[in-house]
């Protein structure tokens, strides 16, 4: 009897987590995931998984190497997949030295616990990079072979962890590998995040719950998939004959201006855009209202402005497809549900009301 696969993810309670999470366990795959002690619950993209009796949770944390040493040896896993980083490039320039222990050290103290435990001819670590590498940007689209010129704390932070798995595949002859993701998002991408930000805000103006969204900058180019998708990539990488570094990207183009149209669209108003730059608006063509606007409290101390990725080696290789769901299809699953998640919030909010008017008039106890 073949021996059962055994994953150890990094990152679970996130986008990319938990989507691999569902992804390992129809597989077959025995599911390890690593949390950090919080006193507030973010396990809300992973809830649905709790119970199964093949996904686990461990406690540890990126920053302690005592804590993963001792989980490696536990759970003796046949892949990892280091998904935890704080990847928000903005929050990056704000907090630089967490981010760079995190997703700098943070891939060194993974690839030591292998080593710690002696599992480097059985363990398979897949590390999740990211087209920030690139930055500013030297040719395009980009492909494995295009120079980095990593273009904020966050990006140099990553390519640290590049060349660290580069590094250690050379040097003890291990199997990791990166993959290079470019922008892929869901519905259950943090709010934060641009594309996220957009959906939701799309769908409270489109409720009457928010009056205008304000954004950076619209010209800004990104190569958007789905993160559904992307992470079956991550699972093809390491089942790959050799250990190689892969771009993930779709291989298509759009602007922020792009996304924020299609969104509202979806959302059922349609945008006419007026102005440049700063002073860019965009205006919903039924009621002449302003819902899009410019602020430069979005705009980035050094901003990466045309990411482009070129995923034909994932294609030939491995043979993944970048087009499962397309960007138009991306938009509107992300925006059908935060229509519904908008509603949902309304439906709570007035019954809260009705309780709170009920406890105060003595109706219930």
């Amino acid at each position: 009897m073949e021996n059962k696969k055994v994953a150890l993810i990094t990152g679970v309670t996130g986008q990319d987590g938990s989507y691999l999470s569902e992804f390992l366990l129809e597989k077959g795959y025995d599911v390890h995931g690593i949390i950090r002690r919080s006193s507030v619950d973010y396990r809300e993209r992973i809830a649905h998984l709790e119970g199964k009796p093949n996904f686990h949770l461990h406690y540890a944390d990126m920053g302690d190497s005592m804590s993963l040493v001792k989980l490696v040896g536990k759970v003796q896993p046949t892949e990892i997949y280091n998904l935890a980083a704080q990847s928000h490039v903005q929050v990056s320039f704000d907090a630089p030295e967490f981010t760079a222990d995190v997703d700098a050290v943070g891939v060194l103290r993974i690839l030591e616990a292998v080593r710690t435990n002696h599992l480097e001819s059985t363990c398979r670590i897949y590390q999740a990079s990211t087209s920030e590498l690139y930055g500013k940007v030297e040719e395009v689209p980009q492909n494995e072979k295009t120079p980095f010129h990593p273009y904020s704390p966050y990006a140099v932070a990553k390519l640290y962890g590049f060349w660290i798995i580069k590094e250690y595949r050379e040097a003890y002859n291990m199997f990791c590998c990166s993959g290079i993701l470019f922008n892929h998002e869901s519905e259950r991408r943090g709010e934060t995040f641009v594309t996220r930000k957009i959906t939701l805000a799309a769908a409270r103006i489109a409720q009457g719950k928010q009056d205008c969204l304000y954004l950076g900058n619209l010209d800004s180019l990104r190569d958007w998939g789905y993160a559904k998708d992307y992470v079956e990539c991550m699972w093809l990488i390491l089942q790959h004959e050799t250990p190689e570094d892969f771009v993930i990207a779709t291989g298509v183009q759009h602007t922020v201006r792009e996304f924020a149209t299609l969104a509202f669209h979806h959302a059922g108003i349609e945008l006419r855009w007026e102005g440049e730059g700063i002073n860019e608006k965009g205006i919903d063509v039924k009621t002449g209202k302003v819902v899009v606007a410019v602020s430069e409290d979005f705009y980035r101390p050094t901003d990466v402005v045309n990411l482009w990725g070129d995923p034909t080696k994932a294609k030939n290789e491995l043979g993944w497809n970048p087009q499962t769901t397309s960007f138009e299809q991306l938009v509107e699953i992300m925006v059908r549900n935060d229509m519904q998640k908008v509603a949902a919030e309304h439906v709570a909010g007035v019954m809260r009301t009705n309780l709170a008017e009920y406890l105060e008039k003595g109706l219930v106890k």
